[in-house]
């Protein structure tokens, strides 16, 4: 029987996908399957059907997997926040390695590189740093809610539906926060709603009100609240910001984006101080690092100092080598490894990334770092010094073709990896093999319930 879009069907659920969907087969074809782990049986309903494969949504438990836990969250499943919430953590983290592994093999056809077991979060909830809610003129309804004469459709301040732009969810409390953020959480919702101005309208792009973004700082158990608006109007914004600093002692900074742009992103055109310090400390290590609100910073600090510890060690530094980081954003790992370094060479394509790098290492009296603002393609073949080590950061989608090529006439003796897409980390290994043998990796979990995995890659440079 072939199946068709729509039809309803049950299945055993035998593996998992890098992706967090659940693998079932029907007739020999892949059903990938949302919200389903492997030994669950479940009925699914067919909402994607191609040649060699479909894709499938739980409809109905039919029979659970041991893998299985209760989910704490009323939003898991809804939410695309977390979704696995469900899977008991330990196997959480034994999928991320297995994931790590079979990118490795499938992709850089790479057989027996030793993938490490994961190293686990401290926490495995309110373990973020940062949280960014959206605000819309009309909520998502959970599925128990629809037809509910008691439950209206007014304006939200949440998360995202998964897949879409303009599906919030009214969220009352995210366990991925620390609990003050959801008392935050609250009052910004409820000053939203009494105030004379209108939320944004994420399709009609008409309103005031954008976003919400919290920030909190780990070390010190400060906060920061960044309100992002369209149009600057502060006698509308003030009040709510004297309002959380008043009530909330460990909130030290409330600012106001303005973005009156219709992409829906959360940092403004400018940006308002509305009470408190402009910025927010943190702390790695012994590294303490300046936030402003729209810093980029990892957003579970604990995880960071593991991941960076993992960097140091892979690197192998006996304090005579030149290294160049490559990506380094803010110069987090710059920093981090500088005292265990001769000198420290940071490349990276945002100004205002360069800026706070720069500014971290007068924070911190690291003076052997330096930092080069360019697109890497042209500051790297223009490096006036040839590194001993590269460490290699690169967003999602991993590095340009023509870095690669850079990276292979540079010939650093050991190349150290972080990566946060293990296929793209394995694409790039494919694309270095013939230069570098990977040695090892270890996994780093940073989003526990999540399927999304950190991991260092240690390479050694091939005798010729």
């Amino acid at each position: 029987m072939s199946l068709k879009k729509g039809q309803h069907i049950e299945l055993e659920v035998t593996q998992i996908a890098f992706g967090g969907k659940g693998i079932a087969r029907h007739e020999g074809m892949a059903v990938f399957v949302d919200q389903a782990i492997p030994q669950d049986r479940v009925l699914a309903r067919i909402v994607k059907k191609k040649k060699s494969y479909a894709e499938a949504r739980t409809v109905e438990l039919l029979e659970s997997s041991p893998q299985r836990v209760h989910a704490p969250c009323p939003y898991s499943g809804t939410c695309g926040g977390c979704k696995w919430q469900f899977l008991g953590y330990a196997h959480q983290i034994g999928y991320k390695q297995q994931h790590v592994r079979e990118s490795l093999e499938h992709i850089a056809m790479l057989q027996d590189v030793p993938v490490h077991p994961t190293v686990a979060s401290d926490q495995v909830f309110g373990y973020r740093n940062k949280m960014e809610f959206s605000c819309s003129t009309r909520r998502w309804l959970m599925a128990e809610e629809l037809g509910r004469e008691d439950v209206a459709a007014e304006m939200a301040l949440g998360l995202h539906v998964p897949g879409t732009f303009d599906k919030v969810l009214d969220i009352q409390a995210c366990l991925l926060q620390p609990p003050l953020g959801n008392a935050i959480l609250s009052d910004v919702r409820d000053y939203i709603k009494k105030s004379a101005l209108p939320v944004y309208g994420l399709r009609s792009h008409v309103g005031f009100w954008r976003f919400l973004v919290l920030r909190h700082s780990t070390a010190h158990d400060q906060w920061m609240v960044n309100i992002v608006t369209s149009s600057e109007a502060r006698e509308h914004v003030q009040p709510l910001a004297d309002l959380l600093i008043e009530k909330y002692p460990p909130v030290v900074s409330v600012v106001n984006n303005i973005n009156s742009r219709p992409a829906g992103i959360a940092i403004g055109e400018y940006e308002r101080l509305l009470a408190g310090q402009a910025t927010l400390l943190e702390r790695i290590g012994p590294f303490e690092f300046e936030l402003s609100a729209n810093s980029f910073f990892q957003t579970n600090t604990r995880g960071a100092e593991r991941l960076y510890e993992t960097v140091r060690q892979y690197a192998g530094l006996q304090g005579t080598e030149t290294v160049l980081d490559l990506y380094c954003g803010t110069g987090t790992i710059a920093i981090y490894l500088a005292s265990a370094a001769l000198q420290v060479i940071g490349m990276e394509v945002i100004e205002a990334a360069v800026e706070d790098a720069r500014r971290n290492c007068r924070r911190n009296e690291v003076d052997n770092c330096r930092f080069i603002a360019g697109d890497i393609r042209r500051t790297l073949p223009q490096l006036d010094v040839r590194p001993e080590v590269l460490i290699i950061d690169p967003p999602r989608s991993g590095m340009h073709e023509d870095v690669v090529k850079q990276v292979m006439a540079c010939g650093p003796g050991k190349i150290v990896y972080v990566s946060c897409n293990p296929a793209t980390m394995a694409r790039d290994m494919l694309l270095l093999k013939e230069a570098y043998s990977l040695v090892e990796v270890q996994p780093v979990d940073m989003f526990p319930h999540t399927f999304h995995i950190e991991a260092v890659a240690r390479l050694v440079k091939k005798t010729q």
